[in-house]
């Protein structure tokens, strides 16, 4: 004789979960509040202050490269808008590299199948902290692998003395269907520890194929980072077609290339992060900060990264003085210095306010660029999805209503431990064409999708800083 079976209770009905998912109370939110949130939306997304603001930062200020002059003229700029809305500023010392990038070309001299006095052209670029050639350049035999597996498995002694290209090709599939961050996070690990893996068998130099997407022979700089107790060795990075180009002739047979890099690593200097504080109207000492980075790589002008993140972050301020909206606590806009060549900025401000953090209620941070958001990723408890649901309602009308976890929110508010991130989940399938290239421009914003991030982050900065009860943390 069986056991008695007890059914299974019954799971909600089709209607029912729809009407779970169509039911969003107000949280730790009142109506006004709410309205208030839908008012931010609806004037970031008809407001040109963050296209104005980036304008002037790309095409008058230009390259910003920490330690820069552009950058302290950044500095200066951005510092003096934030006065003219009314925000308490303060310029936050912090110490950066001065690396200054100098002639950079390639030549292939010999190679299977030449044409006798003739050459062939790399198009490249050194990678931020790489070291020089010697001023005449260095000529050597170039040894090709796609992997680190690859590598290890070449004899003993292979690039010894050679320049050695890292082929990694950037996941263009992946990237296409929306996932160019995770794209860039498998092979920008060539271009970061490459130069010192590289190095570690006797290779002279180091090519590592460019970390993106667009085939216009645009090489993608970035910084790279040298091992203690290793060689330094010149490195740079090559565009895809010339990458294709030496892994087919090295297949052949031997090539030998002829590469000049006269990069300098100058002395520290002093830089700042601008901070500017919209006092809070209950609980000034609580925070909520929102934030970009300032500083860019020197190829382009820096308008997806990050002038884009700075300028939405400027106009959350912005709007909160056009409109007189005061929230309970603080919202602190930060641009951040030196995000590019190792995060000094945001270093020094986790030091200098570490005895501060557990009143940091939040921190956000737009860093991927101006393309369309679809939502928000959140860092933090899981709770935070539940908590947000009311803003992600708001969000709604501008297509940006979904609620993704993450791991981090941004390079630089990874630094403050403990305080739940925020930045707008971004359509990342283009951001990565022109990344880091001569290419980062201001022609690449579209001022409506430039509108449509500024509106997530003032509407989350705002929500955050009114709430009734904090974000879980």
């Amino acid at each position: 004789m069986g056991l008695a079976q007890t059914p299974a209770p019954a799971g909600p009905t089709i209607q029912q979960r729809l009407e779970q998912m169509m039911s969003v109370g107000p949280g730790a939110w009142t109506p006004e509040q709410l309205a208030t949130m839908a008012t931010l939306r609806d004037a970031a997304v008809s407001d040109s202050y963050a296209l104005t603001e980036l304008r002037h930062l790309t095409d008058n200020i230009g390259p910003r490269l920490a330690g820069s002059p552009q950058a302290q003229a950044a500095v200066d700029y951005v510092a003096g808008e934030m006065k003219a809305l009314g925000a308490d500023v303060t310029l936050e010392k912090t110490t950066v590299p001065h690396w200054v990038r100098g002639e950079e070309t390639g030549a292939l001299v010999a190679w299977p199948g030449m044409t006798q006095g003739t050459t062939q052209k790399i198009v490249l670029t050194a990678l931020g902290g790489s070291v020089a050639t010697a001023a005449q350049g260095l000529a050597a035999e170039v040894v090709v692998a796609d992997n680190f597996d690859q590598l290890k498995a070449m004899p003993a002694g292979a690039v010894k003395g050679k320049i050695l290209l890292f082929n990694e090709h950037f996941d263009k599939r992946l990237a296409a269907q929306g996932n160019g961050l995770d794209a860039y996070e498998e092979a920008v690990l060539y271009r970061g520890a490459g130069p010192s893996v590289a190095a570690s068998l006797g290779a002279a130099a180091v090519l590592v194929r460019s970390v993106g997407g667009a085939d216009f022979r645009l090489p993608h700089t970035g910084a790279t980072f040298y091992s203690d107790g290793i060689a330094k060795i010149p490195a740079a990075a090559v565009t895809a077609e010339d990458a294709d180009l030496l892994a087919n002739l090295a297949h052949q047979g031997p090539v030998k290339m002829r590469l000049t890099l006269t990069p300098q690593s100058l002395p520290p200097v002093t830089s700042y992060n601008v901070i500017a504080d919209w006092k809070g109207s209950e609980h000034p000492e609580q925070v909520v900060i929102v934030s970009g980075h300032l500083d860019s790589w020197d190829l382009g002008t820096g308008a997806i990264d990050d002038g884009a993140g700075i300028v939405v972050s400027m106009q959350a301020i912005h709007l909160l003085q056009k409109l007189g909206i005061h929230p309970k606590r603080t919202v602190r806009f930060i641009a951040w210095m030196d995000e590019e060549q190792g995060g000094e900025g945001a270093q020094t401000y986790a030091q200098e306010h570490a005895s501060e953090l557990a009143n940091h209620i939040g921190a956000l941070e737009s860093d991927l660029g101006a393309d369309h958001p679809d939502g928000i990723t959140y860092a933090g408890k899981t709770e935070l999805a539940e908590y947000l649901k009311p803003v992600a309602h708001v969000l709604g009308a501008i297509g940006a209503s979904t609620l993704t976890a993450s791991e981090d929110a941004g390079e630089d508010v990874a630094f403050l431990k403990g305080v739940p991130g925020f930045t707008p989940t971004q359509d990342s399938r283009f951001y990565f064409n022109y990344h880091h290239t001569a290419a980062d421009t201001f022609d690449k914003i579209d001022p409506k999708l430039l509108n449509e991030n500024a509106a997530v982050m003032a509407v989350v900065a705002y929500a955050l800083a009114d709430a009734a009860t904090p974000a879980p943390r």
